[in-house]
């Protein structure tokens, strides 16, 4: 026995990666938790478990985008404020100038509050994480001087139904936006070299930059597609909630970073998963949704969503240091 202890601790390619599975075991076992503690107030109906995964779509979209920040070694902090400014520029368009214009707006200013972000870190090497601390604070002001505290109604059926609440074949819009957003997250994080260099950046941005990975783009790309990523979730909330309103998204920072780090993307860079990222993004949806039906206050929701941002952040340092 001692000899294959040995063993292993000599060759790293044999253990167990324990840390790829803790995500799914946390989902299985609150699940079960609430089942059995809730199993009168409706929490397994199927619209309340529907409810769960409508509700969590855009914390899952922005939480593709931040496996990509962090296994590049950065942060995004700023998504929140992208959501916000997101939507209530896609609002405004919409309501002047009719569909595409509104679309475009959104995602046009997500891709361009990232695209700030990134040329700050990559081309002049400012920290991400003062750079979209400041960014969340500057574009939170933006979003709020935009349309002077006011909630802007979304009124377009067209828009309303691709990003809301419409259904392709009975699926809710949704549940598609979230599927092809983690296939597309999925196939580019696995499957190309663009994520082969971001996991190297994040590993090891030295090495990365001997071996001819452009380093610098590779953080301009990955902080661009977080806050395009973001746009399309502020489009999903103008969309389900039919209005934009300054304070979307302003709650989901926490969320977002549980969700990415518990499903197994490591805080210091150099290994992600996108389907952990649902995993447990759907996880933190359903334990926010058990915690309402408990009876538990707002407060008490948050102490316990940061006590779990505590242990994914020790289990993702632990990681990163072995």
């Amino acid at each position: 026995m001692s000899g294959t202890v040995q063993d292993t601790r000599r060759n790293p390619a044999r253990r167990i990666d324990w840390q790829q599975h803790v995500v799914y075991l946390g989902f299985l076992a609150i699940f079960v938790f609430f089942a059995v503690v809730l199993r009168d107030t409706g929490f397994l109906t199927v619209r309340n478990l529907s409810n769960i995964v409508l509700q969590t779509a855009p914390v899952t979209i922005m939480a593709i985008g931040l496996v990509f920040v962090l296994s590049a070694g950065e942060i995004d902090l700023s998504v929140g404020s992208t959501v916000a400014v997101s939507a209530l520029s896609a609002a405004v368009a919409l309501n002047g100038w009719g569909l595409v214009p509104g679309v475009l707006a959104g995602l046009g200013a997500g891709l361009l509050i990232g695209a700030f972000n990134g040329a700050l870190v990559a081309w002049l090497r400012l920290p991400s994480f003062l750079v979209t601390l400041a960014t969340m604070g500057l574009f939170a002001g933006v979003a709020r001087s935009l349309t002077d505290l006011r909630s802007i109604p979304v009124t377009n059926g067209a828009f309303t139904g691709f990003f809301g609440s419409g259904t392709l074949f009975g699926i809710p819009s949704l549940v598609l936006w979230t599927v092809a957003a983690v296939a597309f997250g999925h196939l580019a994080f696995r499957e190309t070299r663009f994520g082969a260099h971001v996991l190297a950046t994040g590993d090891n941005p030295r090495a990365a930059l001997v071996s001819g990975i452009r380093v610098p783009r590779v953080r301009l790309a990955v902080l661009t597609l977080s806050g395009g990523l973001a746009g399309l979730a502020g489009l999903l909330y103008a969309g389900r909630l039919q209005a934009a309103k300054y304070t979307l998204g302003e709650t989901d920072l926490m969320t977002v970073i549980a969700a990415t780090i518990v499903g197994g993307t490591l805080l210091n860079g150099g290994k992600g998963s996108i389907v952990g990222a649902l995993v447990g993004s759907l996880m933190m949806g359903m334990l926010n949704n058990g915690l309402i039906l408990m009876g538990l206050s707002v407060s008490d929701q948050m102490i316990v969503r940061g006590f779990i941002i505590l242990v994914a952040v020790a289990l993702s340092l632990r990681e990163k240091a072995s």
